[in-house]
């Protein structure tokens, strides 16, 4: 994606530690962005030796916001212990972070902990997608809005996908063969709009919501058919890779 001409060098001037990785996250990497869609960056950053081990810690998340060019802005980078031990939880956010393709920037940490990710998925992490497709569902029904549908559908898919696969995947667009045949028609109206309505000739209530309690119902069994283990395999190597990391 083109990033907005001065965000990185007002991002760059911002911010306070070197980074090990910066990647775009939200509606450009799920693949449904429209043009006044925020932009999200999502990273690690690495304290230095001294705020780890000091009296005075330094920032263990650094959170940045503002509009540029009449788009938001909103950047939230956490230390590599930090975002270390969130990878290691069924947090599906880190991993689809780490693994997004929309670098920004990257560095041989970034590249090892990519290296690292097949060995920390888990069957557990189907449960990160069934609840964010709970809590965005319960948005739609209280909103009627396009794009808390979009993040309903995607999640599920993503989970679906990584229960079955072993690969994360957040692109909407690459997973409509598994959703609805009207996906692709959602996704190009909330291209369209960032905060629109649902189109006139969007599906139905009913239609919609026994559409998403299928995909829950799949999501479940993918979840019990899985190959993936119950817990990460990788710990060791992360805890290696933080303390190599911290000692240059």
């Amino acid at each position: 994606m083109d990033v907005p001409e001065g965000l990185l060098d007002r991002f760059a001037a911002g911010h306070p530690y070197p980074r090990a990785f910066v990647t775009v996250s939200g509606a450009h990497l799920y693949g449904f962005p429209s043009a006044d869609s925020d932009v999200d960056l999502r990273g690690v950053h690495l304290l230095p030796l001294e705020e780890i081990v000091g009296l005075r810690t330094g920032d263990e998340t650094v959170t940045l916001m503002w509009d540029h060019e009449d788009v938001e802005a909103d950047i939230v980078t956490h230390d590599l212990a930090k975002f270390c031990s969130l990878l290691l939880r069924r947090n599906g956010y880190v991993l689809e972070q780490v693994m997004s393709p929309l670098v920004i920037t990257t560095s041989p940490v970034h590249e090892e902990l990519k290296e690292l990710v097949p060995g920390l998925l888990t069957f557990n992490h189907a449960y990160h997608y069934l609840g964010f497709a709970r809590s965005q569902w319960k948005a739609f029904e209280e909103t009627n809005a396009l794009k808390p549908l979009l993040y309903t559908f995607r999640v599920l898919l993503t989970g679906i996908h990584l229960m079955r696969s072993g690969e994360v995947e957040a692109d909407l667009t690459r997973l409509t063969g598994d959703g609805p045949p009207y996906l692709a028609d959602l996704i190009e109206a909330k291209r369209a709009a960032e905060h629109g309505a649902l189109p006139g000739d969007a599906p139905s209530p009913s239609r919609l919501q026994a559409d998403t309690a299928a995909l829950t119902a799949r999501l479940q069994d993918e979840r019990d058919r899985s190959d993936l283990p119950e817990h990460p395999a990788n710990f060791r190597a992360m805890h290696d890779l933080v303390v190599r990391t911290r000692l240059r």
